[in-house]
């Protein structure tokens, strides 16, 4: 009787935790080269972390912490949502991490090349909208849930999962900028602008254009001058949100394809985190 009560009790936190870590190190050596890629990250931001901690940059070490808890989300997410990630994806996850936190965020990137954040927000777009079309798969596994698009209309899903994404992520840098004092939001200069608020009859927009310096001026006295007007986030947000919106139209292009044709969908398929069990749940 004990022997049977022991093998029916729910599994322990510290038996989910093992059981994790055996299915990530299977993961991880299921393939040599994202065994490789995952190796070389981990020693990497695990080196970032020491040298961090003794040059008491504690933020930059919290930053590497958490990109290395990351590392981990691949494996997360195929035991929680019960799906096979595609080599290519948990390849392209983790290196997407390793290049917005440690070389991006620590490393400077992204003041030191204009494109970073271009590129990096263009990926995660590709990405969000892989898992798009992936969900509406472990929904339809359920009885609860019940989809069965068309692929015109799975590739629109797709795309709205990524945009959405890609806008929760901009309300974090708000979130950020406003209560945490940070320059998540980056300034853009520019030299013309379209503003109804100077316009003296405060209706229709006056353009001021070749504007040359902007002068701010704080209470304590101090000034600080700009070589054209500053733009305070709006301008890094909407280029954000385009390039999320045009990461993730390109893959529902390949997707439309993957759904509509299998066969002419090889792209896609390269991406698309695959349901486990064809056969759906029953409550």
């Amino acid at each position: 009787m004990r022997k049977l009560f022991r093998q029916h009790r729910k599994p322990t936190e510290k038996g989910r935790l093992r059981a994790f870590f055996k299915a990530y190190s299977e993961n991880v050596h299921a393939n040599k080269v994202s065994f490789a890629i995952y190796t070389t990250m981990s020693v990497i931001t695990v080196a970032v972390i020491v040298l961090t901690a003794l040059n008491r940059q504690f933020e930059s070490t919290f930053t590497a912490v958490i990109s290395l808890i990351l590392f981990l989300l691949p494996t997360f997410v195929e035991k929680s949502f019960r799906v096979q990630l595609p080599t290519a994806l948990e390849i392209i996850a983790v290196l997407f991490v390793f290049c917005a936190n440690i070389l991006g965020e620590i490393g400077a990137f992204y003041t030191r090349f204009p494109f970073w954040d271009d590129m990096l927000h263009y990926t995660s777009g590709f990405i969000f909208a892989a898992f798009g079309f992936a969900l509406v798969g472990i929904f339809n596994r359920n009885n609860r849930f019940d989809f069965h698009l068309s692929p015109i209309f799975l590739s629109v899903v797709a795309l709205c999962f990524a945009v959405t994404v890609g806008v929760v992520w901009e309300f974090f840098e708000f979130a950020a900028d406003t209560f945490l004092h940070t320059d998540m939001q980056k300034d853009f200069i520019v030299t013309h602008i379209y503003s109804a608020e100077m316009n003296p009859d405060g209706q229709a927009p006056l353009l001021i254009e070749n504007i040359v310096q902007t002068v701010i001026t704080a209470q304590d006295g101090s000034v600080y001058t700009v070589d054209g007007y500053l733009d305070i986030g709006l301008l890094d947000t909407m280029k954000d949100l385009f390039v999320d919106f045009a990461g993730a139209l390109l893959f529902c292009t390949f997707g439309y394809f993957y759904a509509g044709h299998s066969d002419k969908g090889r792209i896609a398929k390269q991406f698309i985190p695959r349901v486990e069990n064809a056969d759906r749940e029953e409550d």
